[in-house]
């Protein structure tokens, strides 16, 4: 007790719990071993392609099976020689080792008003689709599009294609259908769902509408 305020020990908070709160996302923050690790998942690619053991890939490269387990959990910085033994093993190389390290990171800018007018099913319903950026590399594709759809507009909900699409409206109310079930969207509201069922606005509030649709699916899987 001190001046009437009762102390009580409080214990320390988790680090896993800080890194959360300090990060804030969900996903992860730059990586101080980002190259070992890398490095050590594109060599594990490269075993697994040519159905290698650790015990067999080791013994090619004359490291210990310990040893490449931590080069490719991406726990060790490896020494050259160890990267070249690797290499000559997997009859690749040096600089194949560093693909995934060496990819590009894409950053598109697209300032108001100035996005691409887009042509897709549902266009000559009235729906207007601006994207708001690309990107050119990596597994995932990414499109995200400013919808509107103006006085004459009509509904569509034959949309169906590969992915994940997250709708958030910014204007005007509207009913939005996915698969069996209908949706009442106001501005502010989210709707995130699998994008292989059919879905779309199925009934349109007075005025200009306007919402966000994001698109996220592997490359080379989009559908109409």
């Amino acid at each position: 007790m001190a001046d009437g305020v009762d102390v009580v020990d409080v214990p320390p908070v988790p680090e896993d719990v800080v890194e959360a709160v300090r990060t804030v996302s969900g996903a992860p923050s730059n990586d101080p071993r980002a190259l070992e690790k890398a490095l050590g998942l594109r060599i594990r690619q490269l075993r697994r392609q040519q159905d290698l053991s650790v015990a067999d890939l080791a013994s090619s490269a004359g490291l210990s099976t310990g040893m490449l387990s931590k080069i490719e959990n991406g726990q060790i910085s490896a020494s050259l020689t160890s990267i070249h033994s690797l290499a000559q093993a997997l009859s690749v190389p040096m600089s194949s080792l560093f693909a995934l390290a060496e990819e590009r990171h894409d950053c598109s800018f697209v300032a108001a008003g100035e996005g691409v007018k887009i042509e897709r099913r549902g266009t000559k319903s009235g729906h207007v689709y601006q994207l708001l950026g690309h990107l050119l590399s990596g597994e995932m594709a990414i499109e995200p599009y400013l919808i509107t759809l103006s006085d004459g507009a009509v509904p569509y909900t034959s949309f169906a294609h590969a992915g994940t699409e997250l709708i958030h409206m910014l204007e005007g109310t509207l009913s939005y259908r996915h698969g069996n079930r209908l949706y009442k969207l106001s501005p502010g509201d989210t709707l995130l769902f699998d994008s292989q069922a059919q879905h779309g606005p199925e009934e349109l509030g007075e005025g200009t509408l306007r919402y966000l649709s994001i698109i996220v699916y592997p490359r080379g899987s989009r559908g109409g």
